[in-house]
């Protein structure tokens, strides 16, 4: 057997990544720079953007074994059914070739019904692959979406070197968890990696669980990032955080954009709204976890806000002014596009695809998103020709 060699991880074998840290045990993964993180950025984020949602180790090699050495730190939620751990997807030449997981690791144990949170230190797993093809090949690993990974080391039984530049544009995409993941089946389905996939780009994905809230932070990130293509998918979380109210929202959509526009002037940006959320569509936040259902094992959400109150802010609102942004910022700039979110999930998916915690679509719903957003803005879309 030929010994593995342990090869450094670097920002040269990851793709997806914003910024990496060095911790005690190896290296982290983040997908708001330090400097973003230094501003205000609470709890729910600070968890969201170190789950490497789209990032993943990019190396060209011979090796048939990898390693990997990971520590995750994973969630808990007190009379929830256990969450799986988090999956990783191997892939060989740009098609799945194999998937695994890491055991252990931190856990962080949340009890929704008081806010209260605990944390107990785990141990480093390790992630194996064998019986790979013995030839030259361009691997990928995505890390598990949900899941934070620092990454100890990389092991191989050959030499290993960054993944030459595909040739493809980049594209960088800002959402809420929907475009975080939630409940994809894997990292490389959730619905942005569907889509960059079935559309040719390079994926940088920023969508953050829970805390896509038009912060001025990552409106900078995002001005600051190399890309091709742009997109923000603005909304739920407005909403079922009732952060703000609709004298707030509409200049802020704009500084948002404005910002993106700083560093990026010319670039396709287009503003998806939200997808169909019943709950939501009428009824404002904020959103609550419904102890009734929790009680009985089952995680669903459920709307409490005012609906007769028509400064606060719902789906069915938001979508009306965000094309009325776009239309009035589209008359000096033809680079910028609305998607009503609904031509992603709509009406018509509901019944055959319900929300199975009345807010985040499962992985059949993420491949469908995914397969519809190739289809509306990279197959003659207004991302459409994707060739560098």
């Amino acid at each position: 057997m030929t010994p593995l060699k342990t090869t450094p991880i670097t920002a040269q074998l990851l793709r997806g990544a914003i910024e990496l840290e060095h911790t005690e045990h190896g290296v982290l993964p983040h997908r708001l720079p330090a400097r973003a993180r230094a501003r205000g950025v609470d709890a729910q984020l600070a968890m969201s953007e170190t789950q490497p949602s789209g990032v993943r180790l990019a190396f060209r090699t011979r090796a048939t074994t990898v390693e990997l050495d990971t520590l995750a730190t994973k969630r808990v939620y007190v009379g929830a059914p256990p969450r799986p751990d988090g999956v990783y997807d191997l892939l060989v030449d740009g098609r799945l070739a194999g998937q695994g997981s890491v055991a252990g690791g931190n856990t962080v144990t949340v009890d929704m019904s008081t806010g209260s949170v605990t944390t107990e230190p785990g141990e480093v797993g390790t992630l194996h692959f064998t019986d790979l093809p013995d030839v030259t090949k361009d691997v990928e690993i995505w890390l598990p979406h949900n899941e934070t990974t620092e990454l100890i080391a990389l092991r191989t039984d050959a030499p290993v070197e960054p993944a030459p530049d595909s040739g493809r544009k980049v594209w960088l995409h800002h959402g809420s968890s929907i475009s975080h993941g939630s409940d994809a089946a894997s990292p490389s389905t959730t619905w942005p990696a569907l889509a960059a996939s079935l559309g040719g780009a390079e994926l940088i994905n920023l969508g953050f669980g829970g805390s896509a809230l038009l912060d001025p932070f990552t409106a900078r990130t995002m001005r600051d990032t190399a890309a091709d293509l742009i997109s923000v998918k603005i909304g739920i979380n407005l909403v079922n955080h009732d952060v703000m109210r609709l004298r707030a929202f509409v200049p802020a959509v704009h500084g948002f954009l404005d910002t993106i526009r700083d560093g990026h002037p010319t670039t396709p940006l287009l503003v998806i709204s939200p997808i169909l959320c019943p709950i939501h569509e009428t009824t404002p936040g904020p959103c609550a976890t419904d102890l009734t259902e929790l009680a009985s094992g089952r995680l669903r959400f459920r709307a409490t806000g005012d609906a007769t109150d028509p400064t606060r802010l719902t789906l069915t609102t938001i979508r009306e002014e965000l094309a009325e942004i776009v239309a009035i910022r589209a008359a000096d700039d033809p680079h910028v596009h609305y998607l009503d979110g609904r031509s992603l999930y709509g009406e018509g998916d509901t019944a055959e695809l319900p929300l199975p915690d009345a807010l985040h679509p499962d992985a059949e719903t993420h491949r469908r998103m995914g397969e519809r957003f190739a289809e509306l803005a990279f197959a003659g879309g207004v991302f459409g020709g994707t060739a560098a």
